[in-house]
């Protein structure tokens, strides 16, 4: 090897045995046995390599033939990170070497080395020295320069030395410290905590450990504060509902309740929420109707039952003992042709009842809107007619107490699923004392179907029920409205007045009859039910029969088939 015009002999020793057992298998490093390696000189310019025996022979063409006497020469890093054996390596036409540049000094102060004086960390190192080339005679003045500690690249580009982030560098001794690693230009500086995989170290968990604790700190207070507030709100809440159960007649309905007899039924009192949920809200689309008395929706309670909630109107004093009396009155029927009253709820604003769902609309409905496939035949206005009259009956000399309901029309009876009669709404009925004969009341019911007598003395009797039944009798016979938009008192009294004058003559009687009668059921049985409709709407009450003589009347006509049912044609889908 010759270095500025010196030579230097260099050499190693090897053991060259291909069947020497301590031979390296993998063979990755020398050993010195059939392999060894010797580091070279700095600013070398030639190289040239020989092989010699041990006794400082030439090696000969056995020995050469037998692949022990190959050399080169090749980069120390290239060939760690290779990974590859020497022998391996020796096999290749090429390996990489890494030479070392220097610039004449003439040229120093011409170029614009990175890191210059402004620089604050300068970001290489330059060496000054003087050089013989190998086939000069003549010194030269060069500069070699190398990238300072903590930077690396090409020193002689413009921006060449990059800072090394040794942060990066699993064997940093931060890491070793279990410390965090801030990178600096050049440097590094350990940090008491990591800035880097912060999750992954012991002081990053303490980190975390603390901020769950200070979370859970702080999160308590608002739990509480949460807590309270859920408290107070459902406080609130609860008495609420306690002024509205008072205000809705709540006391008043378990001092009607606690004085009645062992035939009142017990009334079930539904929370709020039950009733919101059973009818979704009070959702339009469960709308069933609307009366004087109320709205009426159409539920299902968390048993799978289908009932009525009727929401009230806003009470006053008056219309508070009003409804307080209809669950009171109801809960002392138990009638199958009553509507059956199954509870109620007070603790809302507007008081809510709870009845057996009846799915067939009114009787009302069938009567006068006309539609061909709803036809009422004889039997069954018949059936309808007896078993309203039995409800009737009942509510004045069967029950516990006799009641007057005091609103009977064709809108208060509702059919159900076998169209069956259900007597509804009893807002505006009364109890009485059982010798008692009348009640004294300011006039209460609907215009067309109230006693004539009641309208002018306020006193209401059972006979007051009978008139409306026997108005209810004339819907059934004629199917004719009792009252229509274009009438006004008069006219409708004309009505009544006609159907009973025009007895006098039967052929005048029968035009007044609907044609579907007429076609289906006999004469006699006809003018039955006609002469007993006139007495009924008698305008004195003496002349009219008791519940109980009309039921008997309307049981003794002869039906074709006692589980008459309606015509009706609809689609199954």
């Amino acid at each position: 090897m010759m270095s500025q015009r010196k030579s230097t002999l260099c050499g190693c020793f090897s053991i060259c045995d291909k069947h020497n057992e301590f031979a390296d298998p993998i063979r990755r490093s020398c050993n010195g046995i059939d392999c060894c390696e010797i580091r070279i000189p700095s600013r070398l310019q030639v190289f040239n390599a020989s092989f010699r025996g041990a006794l400082g022979k030439a090696v000969g063409k056995k020995l050469r033939i037998g692949g022990c006497n190959f050399a080169y020469l090749v980069d120390k890093r290239w060939m760690e990170d290779s990974k590859l054996s020497p022998d391996v390596v020796g096999l290749r036409s090429s390996v990489p070497v890494t030479l070392t540049w220097m610039v004449d000094k003439k040229y120093y102060g011409l170029i614009a080395w990175p890191g210059g004086d402004d620089d604050e960390i300068p970001t290489h190192v330059c060496t000054f020295f003087n050089f013989t080339p190998r086939f000069r005679t003549l010194k030269r003045e060069m500069v070699k320069c190398d990238c300072a500690n903590g930077f690396q690249e090409n020193p002689y580009l413009d921006g060449g030395c990059e800072d090394v982030n040794e942060c990066e560098d699993p064997s940093n001794p931060c890491a070793k410290q279990n410390q965090g690693c801030f990178n600096l230009k050049g440097s590094f500086r350990c940090n008491r905590y990591k800035s880097s995989n912060f999750f992954s170290s012991q002081n990053s968990r303490n980190v975390i450990l603390l901020g769950v604790m200070v979370g859970f700190s702080l999160l308590f207070p608002l739990f509480g504060v949460w807590w309270l507030c859920k408290a107070l709100k459902r406080r609130k809440k609860k008495r609420l509902k306690e002024k509205f159960f008072k205000r809705n007649g709540g006391l008043l309905l378990q001092e009607q309740l606690s004085t009645g007899d062992g035939n009142v039924q017990k009334v079930k009192l539904f929370t709020s929420k039950e009733l919101d949920k059973a009818s979704n809200n009070y959702n339009a689309s469960r709308l069933l109707g609307q009366g004087a008395q109320g709205t009426v929706y159409k539920g299902m309670l968390d048993d799978g039952r289908i009932v009525a909630v009727k929401k009230s109107m806003v009470l006053g004093g008056g219309k508070l003992k009003q409804f307080i009396n209809e669950v009171v009155i109801l809960s002392q029927i138990n009638h199958r042709h009553v509507v059956a009253l199954l509870g109620c709820c007070l603790e809302t604003e507007v008081p809510l009842l709870v009845y057996e769902f009846v799915p067939n609309g009114t009787l009302h409905q069938f009567l006068h809107n006309q539609s061909e496939e709803l036809v009422l035949t004889w039997d069954v206005r018949l059936r309808i007619a007896t078993e309203v009259s039995g409800a009737l009956s009942y509510l004045h000399s069967a029950a516990s107490m006799p009641i007057y309901h005091r609103d009977v029309k064709s809108k208060n009876i509702l059919l159900d699923a076998k169209y069956r009669a259900k007597v509804a709404d009893f807002g505006t009925s009364r109890s009485i004392k059982i010798d008692a004969t009348h009640l004294t009341t300011r006039v209460e019911g609907t215009f067309g179907y109230m006693d004539p007598e009641y309208y002018q003395s306020n006193q209401y009797t059972e006979k007051s029920d009978v008139y409306s039944f026997g108005v209810v009798l004339f819907e059934l016979l004629t199917r004719k409205k009792p009252v229509s938009s274009n009438d006004s008192s008069e006219e409708v009294m004309s009505h009544i007045a006609s159907f009973i004058l025009s007895s006098k003559e039967e052929a005048r009687w029968f035009e007044m009859i609907d044609p579907q009668v007429l076609k289906e059921a006999r004469k006699v049985d006809v003018l039955t039910l006609a002469n007993l409709t006139k007495k009924c709407v008698s305008l004195t009450r003496a002349s009219r029969p008791t519940m109980k003589e009309v039921t008997m009347v309307l049981e003794g006509i002869p039906r074709e088939s006692l589980g008459s049912c309606i015509n009706v044609e609809y689609d199954n889908n």
